[in-house]
C-alpha cells in the first residue's frame, strides 16, 4: 500500500490523464505484476521474443516506437535499442521503474500521450509514429485496454463504443509506413480447479482478428489473487507484421 501510494503522489501526469484513471490503473498493474511475478513470466518473455522476431530483416533500423510502453516488462528494451538508432517509449503514464531504466539509455526517450482514438478524436498515431524515420513500431499489450477507461465513464455511452476504440487503434496501425508488430490479449476466461471455464469475456468488444503468428496463454490472476478457488487467465496472439495479418 506504501509502494503504490508513493507513485501515486510522485509521479509526473498531466492532470488530465491522471484524472481519467490512467496513473490509478497503472498503479494497480505494477501492483499485480509485483505479486503475480512467476505467473506472468513465461508471457512476458513471449512477448519480448515476439518483438525481437517481428524486427528482423528490416531494411533500415531508425526509430522503433513502441506504443503502450508501460513499465517495459513485456519489451526488450536493451535489444531495441542497441538494434535501432532511437527508440521512442509512448504511454500516457511512465512509473519510475521504467524511467529508472530508461536513463541507462542515451538513444531512448519517453512520450506521455494518450493513445485512445475514441470517436471524435483525432487519431495519435500519425504524429507519434507516422514519421518518414519510423521503421518500426509495437503495439504492446495495449488494444485491449484502450475501451477501459472510456466504458468506466458515467453517463450513457455508445453501445459499440467499445468495438468502436478497438477498430480505430487497429484502422490507424494499418495506415503507418513502418512495419508493426501487434501483441493483444483478446479474450479472458475464468477457470476453478478441476479446469472448468466458469466464465468468458471478449476483450475486444466483437472485434475479430486474422489467424495470429503465435498465440498463448496469460496467467493474468492465479489461484488466490482474484479468487481463492478461480484463476483468470488471457488468451494473447502476436501478429508480427499487421499489414499482412
Amino acid at each position: 500500500m506504501l509502494v503504490e501510494l508513493f507513485h501515486l503522489l510522485v509521479t509526473p501526469v498531466p492532470l488530465r490523464l491522471r484524472r481519467l484513471g490512467y496513473l490509478r490503473e497503472s498503479v494497480l498493474l505494477l501492483s499485480r505484476g509485483r505479486r503475480c511475478h512467476a505467473a506472468w513470466a513465461p508471457h512476458l518473455a513471449a512477448s519480448r521474443a515476439a518483438i525481437l522476431d517481428a524486427c528482423e530483416g528490416l531494411d533500415q533500423t531508425r526509430i522503433a516506437v513502441v506504443l503502450g510502453s508501460g513499465l517495459l516488462q513485456d519489451v526488450p528494451i536493451a535489444d531495441l535499442a542497441r538494434r535501432f538508432r532511437e527508440v521512442h517509449l509512448v504511454d500516457a503514464v511512465h512509473l519510475w521503474p521504467a524511467r529508472r531504466l530508461v536513463r541507462t539509455y542515451s538513444n531512448v526517450r519517453l512520450i506521455t500521450a494518450d493513445l485512445n482514438a475514441e470517436p471524435g478524436r483525432v487519431d495519435p498515431l500519425p504524429a507519434l509514429c507516422g514519421g518518414a524515420e519510423v521503421d518500426f513500431v509495437v503495439s504492446a499489450n495495449l488494444l485491449s485496454q484502450l475501451p477501459i477507461l472510456p466504458l468506466d465513464r458515467p453517463g450513457l455511452l455508445p453501445p459499440d463504443l467499445g468495438g468502436r476504440i478497438v477498430r480505430a487503434h487497429l484502422e490507424g496501425l494499418g495506415r503507418l509506413r513502418a512495419r508493426v508488430c501487434l501483441l493483444t490479449d483478446i479474450e479472458q476466461f475464468e477457470e476453478d480447479r478441476t479446469g472448468r471455464i466458469t466464465d468468458r469475456i471478449d476483450l475486444l468488444h466483437g472485434v475479430r482478428l486474422d489467424p495470429p503468428d503465435r498465440d498463448w496463454i496469460w496467467e493474468i490472476a492465479p489461484f488466490g489473487e482474484a479468487a481463492r478457488h478461480h484463476r483468470l487467465r488471457h488468451r494473447v496472439q502476436a501478429f508480427l507484421n499487421w499489414r499482412t495479418a
